[in-house]
């Protein structure tokens, strides 16, 4: 068994100001691969530590930043939940590749796989169309999700007006309702707000209880958020990504972000109609949203694990 090293340092954002703070796991042995994961709203690259050490045990580095606005990429407590202005998604999708091009100087030889968990994998489909030349040899997309198109739209309207009336940082608990108020409905029996996450109450009991975790994004985070749903779902943009890099899409069929289901499957079709030459899919029974976290999650560590040594083969 190799010996972890874990890794921490900060980078500028490309809104010039941010230190982005950056987790690395980083096994004493020889590197498989390098794989980066993009994580979702309220959460942080902390979080994912399990799976990381679990990865650097089979010789993979591993390297997750915080989102802005996320976990210790904030200048202040009021930036907890903000990305920054208008057509700041794509700020974060800079970000993105600014950890990937100082992650591949160090390990220049090592296969690079990008990972995304919900809105970390809108972000990902979002940097797949901005950087078709990237070097990739393969992305995993966790908790995915495609919303139709005039919800997105609906959507974004009320975010605007919300931003135009109180500002760019407010909180707005009537946006925050209609973006994760549904996901507990059919969700049996419910404990907390957060049941829909995992079926593993420890895990749950650990949301619910990070600070972190629980916050009110800003209405100016949805709108962005939104906007990236649109890029991500549109014909026409997904045409600029690179056809050759395999993908893989992963979520519990109890997962209310992909509409059980319903939503990965069109992200699949998306992806097959642009001519993407190696997609697959992957459904976990009963699972809902954070496969990683989930009672099963054994088992997924080891199919991500196959996954990535038959694209290293």
């Amino acid at each position: 068994m190799p010996i972890i090293t874990e890794n921490e340092y900060t980078f500028t954002s490309a809104d010039g100001k941010t230190p982005i703070h950056v987790r690395e796991w980083v096994p004493d042995c020889d590197i498989n691969a390098v794989v980066q994961i993009s994580h979702g709203i309220c959460e942080y690259a902390g979080r994912y530590s399990h799976f990381a050490r679990y990865l650097a045990s089979k010789g993979f580095v591993v390297a997750a930043n915080d989102h802005l606005g996320h976990g210790a990429s904030v200048l202040s407590e009021e930036d907890l939940g903000y990305f920054g202005p208008l057509g700041s998604w794509e700020t974060v999708v800079a970000d993105i590749e600014q950890l990937r091009q100082l992650t591949s100087e160090k390990w220049p030889e090592a296969p690079y796989f990008l990972l995304g968990h919900s809105m970390g994998s809108f972000l990902v489909r979002t940097y797949l169309i901005r950087h078709p030349e990237a070097p990739l040899a393969g992305v995993i997309l966790s908790g995915t999700g495609q919303p139709a198109a005039p919800v997105l739209a609906a959507g974004r309207m009320l975010c605007d007006a919300d931003v135009l009336k109180n500002g760019a940082h407010h909180r707005s608990l009537n946006i925050y309702g209609m973006a994760f108020g549904s996901y507990n409905k059919n969700i049996e029996p419910r404990r907390s707000p957060y049941d829909w996450i995992s079926r593993d109450d420890s895990v749950v009991d650990a949301y619910a209880a990070d600070p972190l975790c629980t916050f009110i994004p800003t209405s100016s985070l949805f709108r962005e958020m939104l906007s990236g749903l649109a890029t991500v779902g549109s014909p026409r943009e997904i045409s600029n990504m690179s056809r050759e890099t395999p993908i893989i899409l992963m979520s519990g069929d109890a997962d209310p972000v992909g509409g059980w289901g319903v939503q990965v499957a069109k992200v699949y079709s998306l992806l097959v109609k642009a001519g993407c030459k190696d997609v697959a899919y992957k459904f976990y029974p009963g699972a809902r949203h954070e496969i990683l976290n989930e009672t099963n999650r054994a088992e997924v560590y080891k199919d991500i694990l196959d996954w990535l040594c038959a694209k290293i083969a």
